[in-house]
């Protein structure tokens, strides 16, 4: 059982990393004012719930995760 919680983890983490850099690429690209001018606030606070929200998906189970 541990090494199927170790397994799950690391894909669950990987998962959530991927999301978050897909969440924020997303909105600076979509950011017409450019990435110096990006609300930076406002795309970590929105690529971190897309992490959260990856991890909750997560515990319905993983298919790489045996």
């Amino acid at each position: 059982m541990d090494n199927y919680f170790i397994n799950w983890a690391k894909a669950a983490a990987i998962r959530a990393v991927k999301t978050i850099a897909q969440t924020a690429v997303g909105m600076l690209s979509g950011d017409m004012l450019g990435v110096m001018e990006a609300d930076w606030i406002a795309v970590a606070s929105v690529s971190a719930m897309a992490g959260i929200v990856s991890l909750l998906t997560s515990i319905a189970g993983l298919p790489e995760v045996k």
